[in-house]
């Protein structure tokens, strides 16, 4: 998330961190400081990523693999930066370097629910649905696979998973001029 900030702000967006601290933050709070800036700068003017690392639901290494991004439920704005987003996921993953540790598996590298019209999943989390602005959830990959775990290490995922949101956020504010 530092480093999808520091790009953005390199390239004249203005881009804060929403969790600063090393020790976990209350969603309420993380929602009041959305809030905050939603106050400050205008609803319209906010975007939310909201960025996590996915788990499978069981203990150990796991086979799910794969990058997705979350919506809240129903058609909203949040929907055109999920797909910004989706697309830059596909760009960068599918075709890039992470493409070829999924080469043995069954599994696309972008993850995605097409059930909808939109490549975004929707769930009602907190963050997506107590936010007034336009926000979404990306999941960059699993922590409990052996192969995403080695490619989030390196200096090649990392830079493929910022690449991929500021790629993203600019697709979708392009998309609003």
């Amino acid at each position: 998330a530092a480093g999808i900030a520091s790009v953005l702000t390199i390239e004249g967006y203005s881009a804060f961190l929403l969790v600063k601290e090393e020790e976990d933050v209350p969603l309420k709070d993380r929602v009041e400081r959305v809030k905050a800036y939603c106050r400050h700068y205008g609803t319209a003017n906010v975007i939310l990523v909201s960025v996590h690392v996915n788990a499978a639901a069981n203990s150990g290494w796991q086979n799910a693999r794969g990058w997705s991004v979350y919506t809240s439920p129903g058609v909203t704005e949040s929907d055109k930066l999920a797909t910004a987003l989706h697309a830059a996921a596909v760009d960068e993953l599918e075709k890039g370097s992470y493409k070829e540790t999924f080469a043995a598996g069954k599994q696309k590298p972008v993850r995605s629910d097409w059930s909808d019209g939109d490549p975004d999943w929707e769930a009602a989390f907190y963050m997506l649905t107590k936010t007034p602005c336009v926000a979404v959830l990306t999941e960059n990959l699993f922590q409990d696979n052996k192969e995403d775990v080695e490619f989030l290490r390196s200096d090649a995922g990392k830079g493929a998973i910022i690449n991929l949101h500021v790629e993203g956020i600019e697709r979708y504010l392009k998309s609003k001029k």
